[in-house]
């Protein structure tokens, strides 16, 4: 049952990306699959609660002393990212998901389901890396973002303290996604918030250490945006692309060894370690 709801979850990560679709029920919790955690409520600076839960590293890890904010994609809810959870937390990370509201049991919000992403979306992020300090205010805490959490998580890391940003499938040009889209799905367009305007100046400003993992075959997020990002990086801004044979969020399964993500997470933790991500060979 585990493996064919995993299998489940991949193909609809392949299959619903693009496409804003807040489901309000959680298929597991953590326990489900073998994770200890908290219950969280957080609220927001313009008061909206929002649902979280703080997973343990799994005990006879080796403690990372590090937490990782999960930015998720824009449909389900945080549930449906409970497998990268625990790939991270059997490594030995301390992971944070939460609900962005109008997902899962947070605060109801309005959401056309054309629309890219929400402004608000990144306050809610804003506000579990907040949470997420407090809770380890001695460890490293940073943001592993997905599709659409790409963008997000730069814009957070590029306006708050953040110790590194991982981005997976990263959108480095929201108008270039929906023009792509529009080419090849012109029945259902996809819209900008206005701020996508402006965006182009959020890469710059992003100055913690910083992974891009990117798919060969991803053409909704070409790997060329992400080679571009990490080539535009100033005097001591660190930036490293993890080309990966593979097509949109594909690479955690592409990457998988003998457990799901354990590949994945081990580039990562070379990363944060200071070392090249790309294992050598």
């Amino acid at each position: 049952m585990t493996r064919f709801l995993l299998l489940v979850l991949l193909l609809l990560q392949t299959v619903l990306a693009w496409a804003s679709k807040p489901m309000p029920d959680w298929i597991a919790t953590p326990d489900s699959v073998g994770l200890h955690y908290q219950s969280l409520t957080l609220t927001t600076p313009d008061h909206v609660q929002l649902a979280a839960w703080l997973v343990a590293p799994v005990p006879g890890a080796p403690d990372q002393h590090t937490t990782m904010v999960v930015a998720g994609n824009d449909w389900g809810n945080m549930s449906y990212s409970l497998y990268q959870a625990r790939a991270l937390a059997t490594a030995g990370y301390r992971v944070l998901l939460f609900d962005y509201r109008g997902f899962g049991h947070s605060a109801a919000f309005t959401i056309n389901p054309n629309q890219l992403y929400y402004p608000e979306f990144a306050t809610d992020l804003g506000t579990a890396l907040a949470e997420a300090r407090r809770q380890s205010p001695r460890q490293r805490v940073g943001i592993i973002g997905f599709s659409m959490g790409t963008i997000l998580g730069a814009k957070v890391a590029a306006t708050t303290r953040c110790d590194f940003l991982v981005t997976d499938s990263y959108v480095a040009d929201p108008q270039a996604l929906v023009a792509y889209y529009q080419r090849v799905r012109p029945e259902r367009p996809v819209i900008l918030p206005a701020d996508a305007a402006t965006y182009a100046r959020v890469a710059p400003r992003v100055s913690c250490p910083w992974l891009l993992i990117a798919g060969t075959e991803d053409q909704a997020a070409p790997l060329v945006d992400s080679l571009a990002t990490a080539h535009a990086a100033r005097h001591k801004q660190r930036r490293e692309v993890l080309p990966v044979p593979c097509g949109h969020l594909g690479a955690m399964e592409k990457l998988t060894k003998k457990k799901f993500g354990d590949g994945y997470v081990q580039a990562v933790s070379r990363f944060l370690a200071g070392k090249s991500a790309a294992a050598k060979g």
